[in-house]
C-alpha cells in the first residue's frame, strides 16, 4: 500500500475499536476510535477519512444514523455497517443510505481485511442512482407565468365594477332581511301577531323575487364570463409549460 488510510472505527465498545486497530494498523492503516456517533461526526468534521465502520447498536445515535449522517455530509466516504443484530429492515434502510457493506459479528481478522479492502474498492453506486434518479421539477416558463399574471390582472380590472354593482344591489336587501327577521322574532312573542308575520313574510317572499332572480340574472354571465377567461388562460399557458417540457427532456 502506497499510502496510508484513515480508517474511523465507530463503537461503544472499545474491545471493537482495538481489535480494527490491532488487525488494520499492520496493513498501513490509521485506526482512529469514536466512542459513540456524536463523537465520530466531531471527527469526521476536523479530518478526512478513507472508511467508517460503524456498529449498529449504540446509546443515542446508533449506526444507522450515523451512516445517514455521513453520506449526506461525505457522500463518496466508504460506510459499513458492523452489526450483531441484523435485520432486513436496518439493511434496506441501511441500503438506501448508500453503505458499502455490512460486517457480522463476531469479528475475524480476515473479515475486518476483507472488509476494508473491499469498501476502499467499491465505487458508492447507490448514492450515484439516488443523486441522479430524482428528476428536478420542470420551472414554469417565464412568458407563461408574466400570461397568466397580465390575464389575472385584466379580469380583476375588468369585473370590479360588477362586483361593486353587485353588493350595491345586494346589501339593502341584507339590511331589510335581518330588520323583518328582528321585528319577526319580536312579535311572535305575540299570539294575535302570528298570523300577521306568517302573511307579511309571504309578502316579503313575493315581493323579494323579482329582485333575486335579477342578482340571477347580474351575475350568472360574469360568472360565464369568468370560467371563459380562465379556461381560455389555461390554454394559452399549457402549450408554453408543455414546449418548455419538451425542450428539457430533449
Amino acid at each position: 500500500m502506497s499510502a496510508l488510510r484513515k480508517v474511523l472505527v465507530v463503537d461503544d465498545d472499545p474491545v471493537v475499536g482495538k481489535s480494527f486497530n490491532r488487525v488494520l494498523s499492520d496493513k498501513g492503516y490509521i485506526v482512529v476510535t469514536a466512542e459513540d456517533g456524536y463523537d465520530a461526526l466531531m471527527k469526521l468534521k476536523a479530518e478526512k477519512y478513507d472508511v467508517v465502520f460503524t456498529d449498529i447498536k449504540m446509546p443515542g445515535m446508533d449506526g444507522l444514523e450515523v451512516a445517514e449522517q455521513v453520506k449526506a455530509r461525505h457522500p463518496w466516504t466508504p460506510v459499513v455497517i458492523v452489526t450483531g443484530y441484523g435485520t432486513a429492515a436496518n439493511e434496506q434502510r441501511a441500503r438506501a443510505a448508500g453503505v458499502s457493506g455490512f460486517l457480522h459479528k463476531p469479528l475475524s481478522p480476515e473479515m475486518i481485511e476483507d472488509s476494508a479492502a473491499n469498501a476502499l474498492r467499491s465505487e458508492p453506486i447507490a448514492v450515484v442512482e439516488q443523486i441522479a434518479s430524482p428528476v428536478a421539477p420542470q420551472p414554469v416558463a417565464p412568458e407563461a407565468a408574466n400570461t397568466g399574471g397580465m390575464l389575472k390582472n385584466m379580469a380583476l380590472f375588468l369585473s370590479a365594477p360588477f362586483i361593486g354593482l353587485l353588493y350595491a344591489v345586494l346589501l339593502p336587501f341584507v339590511g331589510l332581511g335581518m330588520l323583518a327577521w328582528f321585528a319577526g322574532k319580536a312579535l311572535m312573542s305575540y299570539p294575535k301577531a302570528r298570523e300577521v308575520v306568517r302573511f307579511a313574510g309571504f309578502a316579503l317572499k313575493m315581493i323579494a323575487a323579482p329582485f333575486v332572480g335579477l342578482v340571477y340574472l347580474i351575475v350568472l354571465p360574469f360568472a360565464a364570463m369568468g370560467i371563459l377567461a380562465w379556461m381560455g388562460a389555461k390554454a394559452l399557458i399549457a402549450p408554453e409549460g408543455a414546449e418548455s417540457t419538451a425542450t428539457t427532456a430533449r
